[in-house]
Order: C-alpha cells, then structure tokens, then sequence
C-alpha cells in the first residue's frame, strides 16, 4: 500500500532528479513543472501530493477529473493531458486550466469558442505524433507551421507549446533523440510569425525518462507512476 510518507519522499526525490538534469542542461529547476498524472488514482494519494508540496495535477479523462476536484483544495491547477471529445469540451473548460493534447484543428476551435462563452482563458498545447503512430493522437511532424496556421486566429485559447507521447525506449539514447525531435520542432515553429511571441514550452517526458526529457528542455513533465505509485485499474 503506498502510504502519505512515501508520497512526499517520491516528490522530493523527483524534484531532486530535475534539479540535476538542469543542472546539466544549464537551465534553472523553476523552469520545469510537475505534472501529477493521476489518472485511475484514488483521492487520498491526490492530497497527500497536494499536501507534500505538488500543484499541477493532470488527469487523461474529464469526468474523472470532476469527480475527483470537488474532494480536493480548489487551488488544484487541473490540466487536461488525454485526448478531448467535442461534446466535453465546456465542462472541460470549466475545471482545467490547460489542454495538453490539442490534436486537431476542429477540437481546438471548439475550446475556444467554449472558453469565450464561459469567460475563461485556456491554454493549449499542439499534439504531435512524432512517430506517425496509429494508435495515438496529435499532428504530423510535416508541415506543422502550414497545418497549425488556423489556431493563430483564436481568442480564448492560448497556444502555448507542443506535447508528444513518443514511442517506449529502453535505449535511453533513442529516448531522447525524440524529445530532441520535439525541442527542434518547437524551435523551427517559434522562429516563424504568427508564433514568435508563443512561450514556446515543451510538455514532454514521464515517469521512465523525465530527467532525458528535461535535460532537452521539457518545461513540464508527466509523472504517474514514479509519484504515485501503480495505479488502480
């Protein structure tokens, strides 16, 4: 049984690991943000991160997500990190702050016109499919600038970076050659009008290779699993 101790020893040792992958990668540890994956997690193991320091709790499912949030502080940073169906959108926009997942054109503009009715700002990540993979989500690598140009004329929905699920490494050096892939694509994208004034951040990484993530520049890492323990299915 994973206990409120070894949550917050787990929390401390990963902030651990990023602050010596930044220190490797020359950057600053306030430049990365831990994202508690909590899908399939039971609530207690939710406070007890909540308590032991963890902000950004980011869920795959939006009703799970409103099951869980009325159990919780509410100044919890809901993100949404699994993919997004049209008729959930406004409840989406109610609860989360962010979409990691925008994986199409058509559900983007969907939140925006949501998050304008409700009155919310909401942030995006763009999706891209590194690996042209059929089982997952986002846009091809290709021609991102051409496909992503629409998203430029929302209102309510600000793009702030790209997401990716890159394949399963165990060669460590192949894992992050795709964090490389996504850190040069955002580059090649943010040196382009409309989208030189984007943050530009790069939500990629989790439980098995967040540090690789991070040395490449990941400004906010998915971590499950190495937090929470497994999960309950």
């Amino acid at each position: 049984m994973t206990s409120e101790s070894q949550i917050a020893e787990r929390l401390r040792q990963i902030h651990l690991n990023i602050a010596a992958a930044c220190e490797r990668s020359r950057r600053e540890p306030s430049e990365v943000t831990i994202v508690g994956a909590s899908k399939s997690q039971p609530v207690d193991r939710l406070a007890w991160a909540w308590n032991s320091g963890l902000k950004v709790f980011g869920e795959n499912r939006v009703q799970e997500a409103l099951s869980k949030s009325p159990q919780l502080s509410a100044d919890i940073d809901w993100h949404l990190i699994g993919p997004l169906q049209s008729n959930k959108a406004r409840r989406a926009v109610e609860l989360f702050t962010t979409v990691h997942s925008i994986d199409r054109i058509k559900i983007a503009r969907v939140l925006d016109r949501e998050a304008a009715q409700v009155g919310r700002p909401l942030r995006g990540f763009v999706e891209i499919n590194l690996a042209r993979e059929d089982t997952k989500h986002g846009f091809d690598p290709d021609d991102l600038a051409g496909q992503i140009e629409p998203l430029a004329d929302l209102k309510s929905l600000e793009i702030v970076g790209l997401m990716a699920i890159p394949p399963f490494e165990s060669d460590r050096d192949k894992a992050r050659s795709w964090f490389r892939t996504l850190r040069e694509l955002r580059d090649s994208i943010i040196s382009l009008p409309p989208w030189t004034d984007c943050p530009g951040f790069l939500s990629m990484g989790m439980s098995h290779d967040y540090d690789l993530a991070v040395e490449e520049g990941a400004t906010h890492v998915r971590i499950g699993t190495a937090l929470f323990g497994p999960r309950n299915l």
